[in-house]
């Protein structure tokens, strides 16, 4: 049986930069369960620092995930931080699995995550076949041009071989753009309040 995903795991797959938490909390320094009842995550309005936490909080659970039910590439594959569908996708069911094992919960609650996670598959299998990501290589999801929109350059397929340093540069590259989107915010309303 895969490890309790309520209390601390060593595993090195789940390693979320030198920290062997429990895949679930989004404090890299503890292993417990959150003091707070979760939330939904908005990556569209998440803060630097705090879309630091949630991707490293949302990788650790993918990985749990994909271990303890074997799941195939066909379901979760290595580059899925890199699709936004995948992304939204597996937040939400991370969410709802938090919700589900919150010791607050109904005891039968576990049964219809079951339920929902099968559905889920079902819906990941498509969104990964649309998106052409695979084992070894990776490509942009193909976007479709709607009339009157220029058409893009193709996506073109790249390998990349290793799958944790890229996960670690494209955190890196996406926490550095949104600090710098908030340090224009502020510049900006500090220049508008005429400070």
């Amino acid at each position: 049986m895969a490890d309790n995903p309520t209390l601390p795991i060593d595993d090195p797959d789940l390693d979320d930069q030198g920290s062997n938490d429990a895949p679930f909390t989004n404090d890299p320094d503890e292993g417990h369960l959150l003091a707070e009842p979760p939330h939904p995550i908005n990556w569209n309005l998440l803060t630097a620092e705090d879309a630091e936490q949630e991707w490293w909080a949302l990788n650790n659970w993918v990985n749990w995930l994909r271990h303890t039910y074997g799941l195939p590439v066909t379901i979760i594959p290595p580059y899925w931080h890199r699709h936004p569908e995948l992304v939204w996708e597996l937040s939400a069911l991370h969410l709802h699995w938090l919700c589900t094992y919150d010791l607050e919960q109904n005891g039968s609650a576990p049964i219809g995550w079951h339920a929902d996670f099968a559905a889920t598959q079902e819906r990941l299998r498509e969104w990964v076949a649309a998106a052409g990501t695979k084992l070894d290589t990776d490509r942009p999801t193909r976007q479709t041009v709607w009339p009157g929109e220029e058409a893009g350059t193709p996506p073109e397929e790249r390998s990349t071989e290793n799958r944790e340093k890229d996960f670690e540069e494209f955190v890196a590259a996406d926490v550095a753009g949104r600090q710098k989107a908030e340090e224009e915010f502020y510049h900006r309303l500090l220049h508008d309040l005429g400070a």
